[in-house]
Order: structure tokens, then sequence, then C-alpha cells
């Protein structure tokens, strides 16, 4: 129920310059969120981190922390798109909640919530 599959994670660069170039962008303090409409992409989801944050060790938990946010909310949004999150440096150093607001945040905004 709450468990997030490789089959639902964007692999490789074709799928992820698709959504990088046909996407639109909503962004907030702490993330990045690309959104492509495209039924054919089933919700599948890619994390970005770049080295302007850091480290492997600190671009992981970055990572880390936008999967966790992702899985725990991934039953209430739509499942027709496709999305890249990308950190940004405010979550170098945030808490698990504030990641999770941002996230919530961002969907809001990009009506993906299956309540919207």
């Amino acid at each position: 129920m709450f468990e997030l599959t490789k089959s639902e994670i964007l692999r490789g660069k074709k799928d992820f310059n698709a959504v990088h170039n046909r996407g639109r962008s909503v962004a907030n303090h702490a993330l990045v969120l690309l959104v492509v409409h495209d039924e054919r992409y089933n919700g599948k989801v890619g994390f970005a981190a770049g080295k302007k944050l850091g480290g492997a060790v600190v671009r992981n938990r970055v990572k880390r922390l936008m999967r966790e946010a992702y899985r725990l909310n991934k039953n209430s949004l739509r499942r027709d798109f496709a999305m890249i999150l990308v950190g940004r440096k405010f979550l170098v150093k945030a808490k698990f909640a504030d990641a999770e607001k941002a996230f919530l945040d961002l969907c809001r905004r990009a009506h993906l919530l299956t309540s919207d």
C-alpha cells in the first residue's frame, strides 16, 4: 500500500528529458516539481538533487526525504502524470515534516491531489 516499487520510478535519461522538456514547473523554497500530464506514464516519479547541494551523502539524504514524502502521500495523488522532484538547498538541513509540507503544497498548486 505505501511501498514505492521500481516500476513507479522514472528511469533513464530519455524519460527524465521527456518530463523536463514537455512538463511545466511549480516551485517553492524547498522543491521544484516538474509535471507532465500523460496517462502513459501512469504516475511515475523521478528524484534529483544537484551537486550544488553538497556531497553524495547530502544529496542522498535529500533524495530520501523526497522519496519518503512521495511514498507516504502517493495514494492521494492522481495517476495521469509523471513528475520529477528536484531538491533545493533548504532540504539539506530540513526535517521530514518540512519536506512533506513543501511536497504537499506543490501538489496542491499543480492540481495533482485527487481531492482537487
